[in-house]
């Protein structure tokens, strides 16, 4: 008897330690892929990493293995819990390669805040993934099945899995601390946390270290010198004068005559629309921006120097409402998920207009909650919200596609005439948004040559997308001179389009990062705003251009951004452009000076005590 109780005990044993042997090896292996993930799935880059950086592997690796305990603790049966961790952590390191290949950005913890519109998510994100990444996917879901049916159960009492939960979860939780605390600790396994640079932060720290350290991450650091009398300079510097309303609207007059001193402001900014003509080595049977060229001779037109690449739509329209910078916030950050969805309030354009009598109107064809518009927009001071639910009944290029940019503007200019009096609104479109498969948008009517037929089918899809676009604006012009109200539109493109990298590549593109970030912009009205040329803006100074044009006071804060711009009207952290039009490399004592003043008030305003809110705005 007793040595039958030692047989089962020994057999007890060795079961055992082979199920944690097998959860260690798991831990090691998903490291293993996390970092392949972030290094486009190149094994032998993989391999120099972990002898590079053993420690950090090693660590990142035992991290994995107590939360696969833990799954093991939460789960009973020994198996089923760390299988479905190990397709948690599967599905991360898809996205963050996924990503990777579409934006050239890795996966980042706010991201994950876009799983709340999961099904929305699957149909923008409809072609990213290949015929391969699905076939591994659907093994993986039948090996787990398989796995969770055929392997030998582990059995707990709950004394037991109470005491292995709290230990796995104590040590993956210190994990988290560690990293993000900065400790010595941290630093001693050769982690650097380089916030401004994510790429290489990912790369370099392996992706569980970057990504825990980025639980922790501010969207700005607390720039030398920021404090109240700091703020109270600048102010003074720009006309401010701590009144509630620096600007406030014009008096005098009846009502009538005061709103008829303040015009109607359109905001278009179109999803990844660009100038696909501008493209060396295509040829397009017929020139899809027909409109845009020939209107650019006598509209104000250029170029925006988008902060992104591919994606991150809010980015874009976060400094055309703000007009702060995403040239001091830290590399890969949101500030609409990170920050202003957790403020109250935060001066922008729609808070200066609303103080002069607008009414500020938002719309998005789309679902209402991404990026948080349906709780960053109302603490902006929008009044009112239109998005894809409350427009049934508006046209689609194709069942099932996304809403028409004629729809939208149709939209845009029904709401402009509703309004009783002086309103700004601002309009974000979605048509254009990958993936690029033939028939997207109807039939494709304009063809490619030169490149590669792959390529070149991609490229009239987009072609096609465009040249839709630009009989929308068509539409818009035509619309603004019909409009009782004077009303001036600004139309840009938030970023280039996620085609696929040979395009750009083929272009020559890859070592030009200028071109990569330049979009389309122009302004039209049905009143005299000029017809000079708006060189390259970043998206930041859009709010003192049209104001300087529409003739509207400027508050001081629009005043420190007209002189930031007349010296760099192109600021992002991947170029910048001089006021003659050139690339910038080294700035000079008076445009640094200008920059930290734009650095301390957008410091103030987001991470600090918003002095300048009431002294600038």
């Amino acid at each position: 008897m007793i040595k039958g109780d030692s047989l089962m005990f020994r057999g007890r044993l060795r079961g055992t330690a082979l199920w944690g042997g097998s959860l260690l090896l798991a831990g090691c292996m998903l490291n293993i892929f996390l970092q392949a993930a972030s290094l486009g799935m190149k094994f032998g880059a993989v391999a120099d990493w972990v002898a590079r950086y053993p420690a950090l592997y090693l660590a990142g690796s035992l991290f994995l293995f107590f939360l696969l305990l833990l799954f093991a603790a939460l789960v009973p049966g020994g198996y089923p819990g760390p299988l479905l961790a190990v397709a948690v952590v599967v599905l991360l390191g898809t996205a963050d390669n996924r990503k990777l290949a579409t934006t050239g950005e890795p996966l980042f913890p706010w991201d994950l805040m876009l799983l709340k519109n999961a099904g929305e998510m699957r149909h923008i994100t409809r072609g990213m993934l290949s015929p391969l990444w699905i076939a591994i996917a659907a093994a993986l879901i039948v090996l787990l099945l398989y796995g969770m049916r055929k392997l030998p159960k582990v059995r707990m009492r709950l004394t037991w899995r109470l005491l292995l939960g709290g230990v796995s979860a104590a040590l993956a939780g210190g994990f988290l601390f560690v990293v993000g605390s900065g400790s010595s600790l941290a630093s001693s396994l050769h982690y650097e946390n380089l916030y401004w640079n994510q790429k290489v932060n990912y790369t370099q720290n392996g992706f569980l270290f970057a990504f825990a350290g980025n639980l922790h991450q501010n969207v700005m650091e607390k720039p030398d010198g920021y404090s109240r009398e700091a703020i109270l300079r600048i102010a003074a510097k720009y006309g401010g004068n701590g009144s509630e309303a620096a600007n406030p609207a014009p008096t005098g007059g009846t009502q009538a005559e005061q709103d008829a001193k303040m015009p109607d402001i359109l905001f278009m900014m179109d999803e990844a629309f660009f100038d696909p003509t501008r493209l060396p080595g295509y040829s397009f049977s017929a020139d899809p921006l027909v409109f845009i060229h020939g209107a650019a001779k006598s509209s104000p037109s250029g170029y925006l120097l988008s902060p992104e690449f591919g994606g991150n739509t809010a980015n874009v329209e976060f400094e055309a409402l703000t007009g702060l910078s995403m040239y001091f916030l830290n590399d890969g950050s949101v500030p609409f998920q990170q920050r202003l969805v957790k403020m109250s309030s935060l001066p922008s354009i729609v808070s200066i207009l609303k103080q002069r009598g607008y009414a500020a109107l938002a719309l998005h064809p789309f679902d209402d909650t991404f990026y948080n518009r349906n709780r960053v927009y109302p603490m902006l001071g929008f009044d009112r919200f239109t998005s894809e639910k409350d427009l049934p009944k508006a046209a689609r290029m194709t069942p099932g596609g996304y809403i028409s940019d004629l729809a939208a503007v149709q939209e845009a200019v029904r709401e402009l005439r509703a309004s009783k009096g002086p309103a700004f609104l601002h309009l974000v479109t979605m048509q254009n948004h990958f993936p690029f498969t033939s028939g997207k948008n109807g039939p494709n009517t304009i063809a490619v040559s030169g490149g590669k037929e792959a390529y070149r089918k991609e490229l009239e899809t987009y072609a096609q997308d465009t040249k839709l676009t630009d009989e929308a604006l068509a539409e818009l012009a035509k619309e603004l001179k019909e409009l009782p109200r004077r009303t001036v539109a600004v139309f840009w493109g938030d970023h280039l389009p996620a085609l696929s990298a040979g395009i750009y590549a083929e272009a020559g593109w890859d070592a030009k990062p200028r071109l990569k970030h330049e979009t389309k912009l122009m302004l039209l009205a049905n009143f005299d705003i000029g017809a000079e040329g708006t060189g390259t803006l970043s998206p930041a100074f859009l709010g003192p251009e049209v104001f300087r044009r529409a003739g509207l006071a400027e508050p001081p804060f629009y005043q420190l951004l007209d002189r930031v711009k007349a010296e760099l009207p192109g600021l992002s952290g991947s170029v910048r452009i001089g006021s003659g039009g050139n690339e910038i490399r080294k700035l000079t004592p008076e445009q640094e000076a200008l920059l930290s003043d734009y650095r301390l008030v957008e410091y103030d305003l987001l991470e600090g005590k918003q002095y300048s809110a009431k002294l600038m705005f």
